[in-house]
This record gives C-alpha cells, sequence and structure tokens, in this order.
C-alpha cells in the first residue's frame, strides 16, 4: 500500500508517496498509453490471466525502470532520435508509419508495444510480436540517399532494439535513480528474449556490447530534416494536458541531453533543443517523484496483481 510524504520504512530506507494529485495523475499517464475510445489494438488488460509470466521476470531491473512513466517518455523520444541517425531505419519509419498523419496515435502503439513487451503475460507478448514482424516483412523501400531497405533486416533490427535499451536505460539512470555498470548489464540480457522474437539476435546484452555497437554504427549515422520534423511533431502533439504541455517540451529537451555528444553533433542539434539547468533541476525532482509514486492504473502494478505481487512490489528496495 502506498505511503504518504515522508513516511516510509526506516530499516529498508524507502518510501512510496501518495501526493493528492496522485489519482489525476494515474489516470492521466493510463489515457495516454490507453485512451478511453481507443480502438481493440490500442487496449491491454495486464492483469490477466492470473499467474502467467511475463517474457521478463517481475524482480528484473527492467520492470524496476519501465514503472516510471517520465523516464519513459524521455527514453522513448531518445531512442527515436537515434533510430532516425540511421538513414534506412529513418525512412522506414518515415515512409511507412502515420508518424506525420497520426503521431499521437503512433506513439501510443509504440509505448504500449514497449510495455506489453516487459509486463505484458508471455503469450500474449509473443503473439503481439509476431504481429509485429509479420507487418514489417512487408515493409521494404529506398532511402533517399538511394540506399534499400528492409525493416526485418537483423542489423537495423539490432539497432532500434540497442537504441531503444539505451533511450530507457539512459533516462532513468539520469532523472530518476543512477543505475550501477551491473544494473546496466542486467537491464541489456532481460531484453535480449524478447530481441530474439523480433528477429533480432545481435542484439547488445552487455553495455560493453551496446559500446561496440555504437562505435560500429558511428560511420552511417547521418542528419536529417527528418529528425527535426519529428522533433516539431513531438513539441506540439498534444502528448500532455494543456497545462502541462510545458513540462512536455522540457521532457523532449531531456531526450536530446541524454543522447552522447558526439551524436547530438553528427545530428546537429544545438544548444536550443538542450533543456536549462533550472528545467533540468526540476525534471530530476519529478523523475524521482514518479519513481515512487504507485500508481494503480498502470502495466507495472496491474502485472504485479497478476502475479500475486503487492501493488508498492516494484517501489521496495531491491534484494
Amino acid at each position: 500500500m502506498a505511503g504518504v510524504p515522508g513516511a516510509g520504512n526506516e530499516a529498508g530506507g524507502w518510501t512510496t508517496l501518495a501526493l493528492p494529485f496522485t489519482g489525476w495523475i494515474d489516470r492521466t499517464a493510463s489515457r495516454l498509453l490507453q485512451p478511453d475510445d481507443a480502438p481493440s489494438a490500442l487496449t491491454f488488460d495486464f492483469s490477466r490471466p492470473v499467474g502467467e509470466p511475463a517474457l521478463v521476470a517481475p524482480d528484473s531491473v527492467s520492470w524496476r525502470v519501465f514503472k516510471n512513466p517520465l523516464t519513459l517518455f524521455v527514453g522513448g523520444v531518445g531512442a527515436v532520435l537515434l533510430e532516425f541517425a540511421e538513414p534506412r531505419i529513418r525512412d522506414g519509419v518515415w515512409q511507412h508509419s502515420s508518424f506525420r498523419t497520426a503521431p499521437l496515435t503512433r506513439l501510443q502503439r509504440t509505448g504500449l508495444a514497449a510495455m506489453v513487451t516487459v509486463y505484458g503475460p508471455r503469450s500474449k507478448a509473443e503473439a503481439m510480436i509476431a504481429g509485429v514482424v509479420a507487418r514489417h516483412g512487408r515493409v521494404t523501400g529506398t532511402t533517399l540517399e538511394g540506399m534499400a531497405y528492409r525493416a526485418n533486416d537483423p542489423e537495423l533490427l539490432n539497432w532500434v532494439q540497442a537504441t531503444a535499451s539505451f533511450g530507457f536505460m539512459e533516462a532513468y539512470h539520469r532523472l530518476a535513480r543512477p543505475l550501477s555498470a551491473a544494473e546496466r548489464d542486467c537491464l541489456l540480457s532481460e531484453g535480449k528474449a524478447a530481441a530474439d522474437l523480433y528477429g533480432a539476435t545481435g542484439a547488445p546484452s552487455t553495455q560493453a556490447d551496446l559500446d561496440t555497437l555504437f562505435e560500429a554504427m558511428a560511420p552511417r549515422l547521418v542528419p536529417s530534416p527528418i529528425v527535426f520534423e519529428f522533433l516539431e511533431i513531438m513539441w506540439t502533439v498534444p502528448a500532455l494536458p494543456g497545462p502541462f504541455r510545458r513540462l512536455q517540451q522540457s521532457l523532449i529537451k531531456a531526450a536530446v541531453a541524454i543522447l552522447p555528444d558526439w551524436i547530438r553533433e553528427r545530428l546537429e542539434l544545438g544548444r536550443e533543443w538542450m533543456p536549462k539547468p533550472w528545467e533540468l533541476r526540476a525534471l530530476r525532482w519529478a523523475g524521482r517523484m514518479a519513481d515512487r509514486t504507485v500508481l494503480p492504473s498502470s502495466p507495472a502494478v496491474q502485472s504485479c496483481r497478476r502475479l500475486g505481487l503487492p501493488d508498492d512490489f516494484l517501489y521496495r528496495p531491491a534484494k
């Protein structure tokens, strides 16, 4: 059961929060991921079937990292920026998806897929991934630079998996709680089951692997007007309610900030896309609060209930 501000377990040193507006945050986060009027493709019950395990164990680093809605938003935007640095992925997404015409729906689908991969019951996660692989099998084309691509190319899948892992991991590390080297390796290795199902059989499973892949991909990463078009869409799409639109813009700048310096330079992302020091301080405070606030409707809590675990299971100190 969630605690109150300032309350906690003295021996364990942990505290969960029940802020006055927790219910509103819970509803807002839930509607962003699965809107009330969403089609069946954007709805998912993480609480059923009772007892069925996920692809990743509940005591994993991944379950703790992915519970934080603020860092997920930042990490997801950062991951897309890294994906769009690779021309074949960039044009594959831009030419074959609804990012420009229905960006919010596209973001919701992507966010829900990430949640199902981590928290969803194994049978449903496997079925969802199989559907994605089948759809990607029909995605082929040629980039603006004249390079042929196909979405199920293992090299591209490895980069997509790597950038997603990096984005979510780095955003959590910067804005919620620093991750140790061992935790970073764990999070990367925990993604292997899903990566293999997607066809990303060479995706990095350690930080050293991730560093090696970034170095190998460096010569292939290029700037593009599409990167800035994507950022402008993210800047204006109503992902958060009106009063929090400024927060949304700060989150987008934080996503730019988590990228390695050399990639920001390669993509020509100048200082105007970087958060101000006060914005970073505010986002770190918000990220830490989000990491301690139990949201009953979230996939993380609903999945804990599916497995007979208490709502605050992921908010207790890791053992």
